[in-house]
């Protein structure tokens, strides 16, 4: 059974080794990112433009940017209805799965789930965006690509950063640079540019930086994204699977296609 190395947060691991056990893979896991609440001096005049019903277009780039942005609600319900009367848009189908949970209704989502995606979604619409005010509640690591294409368009946007990602650090991450100098992981799922970074910056804290290259590079190291993909390049990595859908689950699947 190959072993496929799972870094994404805490909140996630469960459903990761899950997905990773029901396609015959073994997981090895240590979070490389975490998720944690922030409230930036934005936040206030986004909840009085929506309860104003000044607002175009609500964008959602992750399932955590919707739960964060409704925990620092004292009522939630006149704020979702409001809400709904907006176009509200969701980069993919878990971040739409959080809405409709909510009771958020999802007007748009584009094919390619990424902020390149999004941008060509929205100049696609035959209204056009120009003009329009577009809010975006996301993390505060979020691709610049997408407030600058927005803007770029036309259109009035405002950034909300509404989690933060850290970088936890425990002896899972020892753990599992060791499984790796010991060849023991089969593939590397990295899903962010920012999980790259803290496991590059682990691995040469350990002093081991050079050798973890070396390995990752005869084995498979898997992408979400081109921005994942670049940044792993940059560190001379060669990614070897970046699957269309940029889902952990589309990612997965085609290891397990691919024999990787």
């Amino acid at each position: 059974m190959k072993a496929i190395a799972i870094m994404r947060p805490a909140g996630y691991i469960a459903e990761s080794i899950k997905l990773a056990n029901s396609m015959g893979f073994k997981a090895i896991t240590a979070p490389m990112i975490d998720v944690v609440d922030k409230t930036d001096a934005n936040f206030k005049g986004f909840y009085e433009r929506i309860m104003e019903g000044a607002v175009d277009y609500v964008i959602f780039t992750s399932a955590n940017g919707v739960e964060f942005t409704l925990l620092k609600l004292n009522s939630t319900d006149e704020f979702i209805d409001q809400l709904n009367q907006t176009r509200v848009v969701a980069i993919g189908p878990k971040t739409k799965d959080a809405l409709l949970k909510n009771g958020i209704s999802v007007s748009l989502m584009p094919d390619s789930y990424s902020s390149v995606g999004l941008v060509e979604m929205l100049s696609g619409i035959e209204a056009g965006i120009e003009g329009s005010v577009i809010e975006i509640a996301r993390s505060s690591h979020g691709a610049p690509e997408l407030v600058k294409g927005l803007i770029g368009k036309g259109a009035k946007v405002h950034e909300i950063q509404v989690y933060e990602i850290i970088r936890p650090r425990d002896e899972r991450h020892e753990k599992l640079m060791k499984e790796a100098l010991a060849g023991k992981i089969d593939i590397f799922a990295f899903t962010s540019s920012m999980m790259v970074r803290n496991f590059m910056a682990i691995s040469e804290d350990m002093g081991i930086k050079d050798e973890i290259i070396r390995i990752m590079n005869e084995k498979t190291v898997a992408a979400i994204g081109k921005p994942t993909s670049e940044t792993l390049s940059g560190f001379g990595v060669r990614v070897g699977i970046m699957p269309e859908r940029y889902t952990f689950e589309e990612l997965v699947r085609e290891c397990k296609e691919k024999d990787c």
